[in-house]
């Protein structure tokens, strides 16, 4: 379960994103476009210390674009270059924005949703009078079939698919929506409003 603040971001995650998606090599927009968000989802982070969100955005009219973030209250050591940006959070304070595809509770929550079937997590938002559920941006689901690993170390490249080697698994992530058909073992599929069908968000195969 996510737990969501109702709080001042600044600057916003969306503007995070106006200034570092221009430094990738995927991204075809123009600089300084303002960042639409499409839809969103999350994941639970067993530990309940890091925020694992992935947002799905459009600039300019363009496609859209599969950015998975992490929320740290920490730098996350070794990771400077995948580093998104610094937000000021008016309930919890500083926090560390990074390129989830780099972060090892990501990965690993992707892939054990790969693996066992599992699907985004429910989102509850704190109000003055208690926790509210509140509906899912987008809805995903893994294809299952095997039981959970546990990572302890991945390498990742980036690309038009972020190619992410996780044990005795590689992950590919397309950054660009719709991604072509691929192969894969195990499969991660997701579903929003105003988007026609499902659409693969995530692969692992054995390696």
């Amino acid at each position: 379960m996510a737990i969501i603040h109702q709080a001042d971001l600044r600057p916003t995650k969306l503007d995070l994103l106006a200034g570092w998606l221009p430094g990738r090599s995927w991204y075809a927009g123009p600089d300084g476009a303002a960042v639409e968000r499409v839809a969103a989802f999350r994941f639970d982070d067993p530990d309940g210390e890091v925020g694992v969100e992935t947002l799905l955005v459009r600039v300019d009219g363009g496609p859209v674009l599969q950015v998975p973030l992490t929320y740290r209250a920490a730098p996350l050591a070794g990771a400077d270059e995948h580093l998104v940006g610094t937000t000021d959070h008016s309930v919890l304070g500083t926090r560390w924005v990074y390129d989830a595809c780099a972060d090892p509770v990501y990965v690993s929550t992707l892939l054990n949703t790969m693996l066992t079937g599992g699907r985004e997590a429910d989102e509850m938002v704190e109000t003055d009078s208690g926790p509210q559920r509140r509906n899912p941006g987008a809805e995903v689901r893994g294809s299952g079939g095997a039981t959970p690993v546990t990572v302890t170390n991945h390498r990742y490249a980036d690309g038009s698919e972020a190619v992410i080697g996780a044990g005795d698994y590689e992950l590919r992530i397309p950054r660009v929506l719709p991604a072509g058909p691929a192969d894969g073992a195990y499969t991660m599929i997701g579903r929003w409003s105003g988007q026609d069908g499902e659409l693969r968000l995530a692969t692992a195969t054995t390696r």
